[in-house]
């Protein structure tokens, strides 16, 4: 083979290696970071075929999607000195894809041990009953502060949730028994005002059966007719109490 030929051939071979690490191709949800002679561009790529002139530009894809990163469960103790366990959820994304690559090595990493350090020191600003019964208001500061330390690295935080709150076996049976208490004290809250709307209402109806003494009459009867439906052997004989009155004042009067 001459000369010429074996030089033709390593020259298309290198051409297509050139080629082939020239030209990129950006998805829809990334953009393309250049780094020409380590000077990076003001702005990255957008999607589509980009061509780079390789090896003087270095292009770094950054994803714009929402990640979801899962923070591990964290030991933490809470304002009144309870030990619990602790995990969340937290998610964000790049906004600025040329910060994230300047800004910090490894965003994703970094994010993820700022969420955990977060995750301890705002749980131990609440007591127990906060995190279980206002779980949104420690999920709110906690985006807020996420949110504050991560925007210099251009990523967005958008939600932060907590998962899971593990409580020792010793504290849910504490809280086992304060809801039973507590669900009692409601119970005879509930039947007193019962008792008392009850009594209110008796009092009505005997000012009303005081104006009609006829009334009492009726309701005799009706009692007597709700007895009989149960077809039972027992026999009321209503009685009305003036007659007993006049029985006891006439034996009065003979003493």
């Amino acid at each position: 083979m001459p000369f010429t030929e074996t030089l033709t051939i390593v020259a298309v071979f290198i051409f297509l290696i050139w080629i082939f690490n020239s030209v990129n191709v950006i998805k829809e949800w990334e953009r393309g970071v250049i780094l020409r002679l380590g000077r990076m561009s003001p702005e990255p790529k957008g999607a589509g075929l980009r061509f780079v002139a390789w090896p003087i530009d270095k292009l770094t894809k950054i994803s714009l999607r929402i990640e979801t990163l899962d923070v591990p469960p964290q030991d933490v103790i809470t304002r009144d000195n309870v030990s619990v366990k602790v995990n969340a959820v937290c998610y964000f994304r790049v906004v600025d894809a040329n910060r994230a690559l300047s800004q910090i090595q490894n965003y994703l990493y970094a994010t993820s041990q700022l969420a955990q350090t977060n995750l301890r020191s705002v749980v131990g600003q609440f007591e127990l009953d906060e995190i279980l019964s206002e779980r949104e208001k420690v999920n709110s500061k906690l985006q807020v502060i996420l949110d504050q330390d991560t925007e210099p690295w251009g990523i967005k935080v958008t939600k932060v949730e907590v998962k899971q709150v593990d409580i020792p076996e010793n504290m849910q049976r504490a809280i086992a028994k304060q809801a039973e208490a507590e669900r009692e004290r409601r119970a005879k809250i509930i039947h007193a005002e019962g008792e008392m709307q009850a009594s209110t209402k008796l009092a009505e109806a005997a000012q009303v059966l005081q104006t009609q003494p006829a009334s009492i009459q009726l309701r005799y009867l009706q009692t007597l007719t709700e007895i009989g439906v149960e077809k039972n052997t027992t026999i009321v004989f209503p009685l009305p109490i003036d007659m007993i009155m006049q029985w006891a004042k006439t034996l009065g009067g003979n003493k």
